[in-house]
């Protein structure tokens, strides 16, 4: 397999006003292709996004990657895809909590934002590519030319996972100039200085970027409001009470005001989350082993696979990879784990591996308990 050839291109560079985006649209100049740059509008009033420079979404941002393109020496433009990032990824994301799923919002931007609306708008212009500042690779297969998505060089920053939900279509389209290079995000921040671009040292975004304060819960309080019911253990017994189902995720152990300890005085974890009845259903640890679920909306990076496989697979963006024995039945993905998980819950996403190789990723809809005895224990 080769990498992805270096003829010329026409690229559209969405730049966000971070420093990893504005090295890569750097470099895809450097190399040779016609560059131009992109910043996304994505609020229709970006002050009421996140503020203190943190590279995304703001007023600041916008002008970060302005200063970054003006450097570089590559036109650039703004486009306001406010309406499609309110539809596809803020009421996703609000619509999810409420029926007790745990949405990743960065992994829906990229499918339905960056590799969607945005793709779709720099081909109808006449691009051939889209650059982003991913840590990811694109690999051309030299037996039919077809590509692959394949995580980074350095493992350490790989962000394959939110990248698992594009198809082959978008693969051929998709240039990640920072994937396949061995450097140390100072070192990245030591090539932006050097290229006179002066975001090198701004801080990194780690935050939902249409929450401004970071308050995942109260953001989600003023856009459902708020709806009373009971915390109980796998009884029924009611231990205590909140003020939204919505707040809570699967393996949340913080922020539970249960106000009485355990029996056995070890900590309590939310093992359901019930938006029918409100509620709420705590237990211990060993509870929250997951052996095997179920997932839906399967994309695949390429040919859909046939038949039972044996892959990696991957839960979260900053997570590890664990064994699974996974077969496509219909529109639905059904994996066993060789090891217990911990944590899973419905609603997140699950990217499954070869080796190196993005296989694909799905939404998990339900999942199953290991069948144990821990209450014995």
């Amino acid at each position: 397999m080769t990498q992805t050839p270096h003829r010329p291109l026409r690229v559209l560079a969405a730049m966000s006003g971070g420093v990893d985006s504005a090295v890569a649209a750097a470099r895809a100049a450097e190399a040779g292709h016609d560059v131009t740059g992109v910043h996304l509008a994505l609020s229709a009033n970006p002050q009421s996004f996140r503020t203190g420079a943190r590279g995304c979404c703001t007023i600041e941002d916008s002008r970060d990657a302005r200063r970054a393109a003006d450097v570089i020496g590559i036109p650039f433009y703004v486009w306001d895809l406010a309406e499609r990032f309110r539809e596809d990824v803020v009421e996703d994301f609000v619509s999810e909590y409420e029926a007790g799923r745990t949405p990743n919002p960065c992994l829906r931007c990229n499918e339905k934002i960056k590799f969607a609306a945005l793709l779709d708008k720099a081909l109808a212009l006449g691009f051939d590519a889209v650059c982003t500042g991913h840590y990811a690779t694109v690999v051309v297969r030299e037996d039919d030319g077809t590509r692959e998505l394949h995580r980074a060089s350095d493992m350490a920053k790989d962000q394959s996972y939110v990248l698992g939900v594009l198809d082959e279509r978008q693969l051929a389209h998709a240039m990640f100039p920072l994937g396949d290079t061995l450097t140390t995000k100072d070192e990245i921040r030591a090539e932006a200085e050097r290229r006179g671009l002066a975001v090198a040292k701004k801080p990194d975004s780690h935050d939902i970027c249409f929450i401004a304060d970071g308050d995942t819960q109260g953001f989600l309080a003023k856009r459902l409001g708020k709806a009373e019911g009971d915390i109980v253990d796998e009884s029924g017994t009611r231990l205590g009470s909140h003020d939204g189902a919505y707040g809570f995720t699967i393996g949340q152990r913080k922020g539970l005001r249960i106000g009485h300890p355990a029996a056995d005085g070890k900590p309590r974890y939310v093992l359901d989350i019930s938006p029918v009845d409100n509620t709420v259903t705590v237990g211990p640890a060993e509870a929250l082993e997951v052996s095997a679920l179920t997932a839906i909306k399967p994309r695949w990076c390429g040919t859909a696979p046939s038949g039972p496989g044996t892959y990696t697979a991957q839960l979260r963006a900053h997570g590890g990879e664990t064994e699974v024995s996974a077969e496509l039945e219909g529109d639905e993905l059904r994996v066993s784990f060789t090891e217990p998980v911990r944590g899973v819950a419905p609603g997140q996403a699950i990217v499954l591996y070869d080796g190196t190789r993005v296989v694909g990723s799905a939404t998990i809809a339900t999942t199953t308990r290991r069948a144990a005895d821990y209450a014995a224990k």
